[in-house]
């Protein structure tokens, strides 16, 4: 999501690591790489002029603090515009009447029925009984589609593949609803390849008819400005209320996103991150500015370990390895509740790994490419081992490694090499198991940590790096197998923080703090 960007934006930011204050003359130097990175994304020219002008002024006023680096100052400075230029706040879904309308429009292709079905489950998910309507009369696949997803998400669908009035068939469903108490209705109008007057007038009929408490413009995060241009138009004859942005984890470079909030002037209220039907996410500026350069998303990170993750299951597992012996079968229970967050490489980036130890989004996806492809090695062999042999790996003698090998499809010097990575991840077990006990009783959600939430702990994806853990976060030990990709150095590039920044500075970028050049 947006890779170009943050790249691009982390290198403006690298240029000012030498420097001892912020002058006019080294800001011009990071703003033109900043304006370059900005029109590369595709973001529109006047929102680019916009976001400049206001960088610079913030910059060049900022406060001298001499615990933060220049770049550190300009990131603070950046991160707040791109939080401004995104939204400021987050702006949740109105539902108002009985029962709610939901109305969603766009263009042909950019995701509106499959963005129907999401929201319904997303809903639905939240405690709600939504109704989705197929109001999409020009195009009968899309109305088989709705039903498709009906089913999946089992969510009831009101469509009548014999009529062509659009009126009457949401005036019926609206019956239904309220007859069978659902709510909110969700309301899947037509799509066209371009913007036409018919469906406009199509749509001006539903909302004039039913006056729904939200119009939902779908638009494709990867078309760009075009998207734009379409949100002004529809939002010009019909006043959308907000926006839902599909295919956001396939746009590398950002330029509708960026762009959408200023110039039509209406919220973004949700992003679509993936092709699942809980891939819709609430969008939030200041967790999607954290993204773009790279600082991470923790909160939603959280959120989603809550939403996927059984807690009493996530607090037995923590359970047994902080008062036990750490397993493989522990190990491998732990790393399926990991996949089901994601991707290795989605992980990584809502950690802020990539932020955190300077690396771009190249290298991000090729440790993260090898540690999925470590871990199935990983799960392969564990799962041709005996239930013993997963609690008790110490048994495993050679002729055991042998007949485990030959049942995964693996080589023996593999799953040797498998095992004493484990025993290596065992040892940092044990060393934080004395750690917490040093502590007197851990974290919080764990006993006699004191607070709320399931317990802590990241997953130590680096096999020595992290563990730091959050509140309500399930607990993933363990670490990436076979260490990094051939070609990277033993540790990852930069290093951390030799000083704890101000309140509200974010992270630097890979490199800690700075140190002021000597006069020659």
């Amino acid at each position: 999501m947006f890779d170009q960007l943050s790249d691009r934006l982390k290198n403006a930011m690298r240029n000012l690591g030498g420097d001892t204050k912020l002058t006019a003359e080294n800001i011009e130097e990071a703003i033109g790489e900043v304006r370059r990175a900005l029109l590369e994304a595709d973001v529109s020219l006047k929102v680019v002029k916009l976001f400049i002008s206001r960088v610079r002024q913030k910059a060049l006023g900022t406060e001298v603090i001499e615990s933060v680096s220049p770049a550190q100052q300009f990131v603070k400075v950046v991160h707040d515009e791109l939080i401004e230029i995104l939204g400021s706040d987050n702006v949740p879904i109105t539902l108002e009447g009985k029962p709610p309308v939901v109305m969603l429009l766009g263009l042909q292709g950019a995701g509106k029925t499959t963005a129907c079905g999401k929201l319904a489950k997303k809903l639905k998910d939240e405690g709600m009984s939504p109704l989705m309507v197929a109001c999409d009369v020009q195009r009968p696949a899309a109305i088989l589609q709705l039903q498709t997803l009906g089913k999946q998400i089992d969510v009831p669908v009101f469509a009548d593949l014999e009529s062509k009035d659009v009126h009457e068939i949401a005036e019926r469903a609206l019956a239904q609803a309220r007859e069978n108490n659902n709510s909110p209705v969700i309301i899947d109008t037509a799509g066209r390849l371009q913007i036409d007057t018919e469906l406009m007038a199509e749509i001006m009929i539903l909302d004039r008819a039913f006056e729904p408490s939200e119009k939902l413009l779908v638009i494709d995060a990867m078309t760009g400005q075009e998207s734009v241009n379409v949100a002004e138009t529809f939002n010009t004859q019909l006043d959308v209320s907000g926006i839902i942005m599909t295919k956001v984890d396939g746009d590398a470079r950002g330029g509708a996103a960026l762009s959408v909030r200023e110039i039509v002037g209406k919220p973004i209220k949700y992003i679509s991150t993936g092709e699942k039907l809980d891939n819709l996410d609430a969008f939030y500026p200041d967790r999607m500015a954290s993204r773009i350069l790279d600082m991470g998303d923790v909160l939603s990170l959280v959120e989603k370990a809550k939403q996927v993750i059984d807690e009493k299951e996530a607090e037995k597992v923590a359970m047994q390895m902080l008062q036990g012996e750490f397993t493989l079968e522990m190990f491998i229970k732990s790393q399926k509740m990991m996949k089901k967050m994601g991707n290795m490489g989605d992980l990584m980036k809502m950690m802020g790994v990539g932020g955190m130890f300077g690396l771009n989004s190249t290298q991000q996806a090729q440790i993260a490419e090898h540690g999925d492809k470590m871990m199935k090695l990983y799960e392969t062999a564990i799962n041709s081992m005996t239930l013993e042999e997963q609690r008790k790996p110490e048994i495993i003698t050679m002729s055991r490694r042998r007949r485990i090998a030959a049942g995964a499809g693996l080589k023996d010097s593999e799953v040797g090499q498998m095992l004493n990575e484990f025993e290596q991840m065992r040892g940092m077990m044990t060393q934080f198991r004395k750690m917490m006990g040093g502590f007197g009783g851990g974290f919080p959600g764990m006993p006699g940590g004191g607070g709320d939430g399931a317990p802590g702990g990241f997953p130590d994806l680096f096999g020595g790096m992290g563990g730091g853990g959050k509140p309500g976060m399930p607990p993933m030990p363990g670490g990436l197998p076979g260490g990094l990709p051939p070609g990277f150095p033993g540790g990852l590039p930069g290093s951390m923080p030799k000083k704890k920044p101000p309140s509200g500075y974010p992270g630097g970028f890979g490199g800690g703090y700075y140190k002021k050049k000597k006069k020659k």
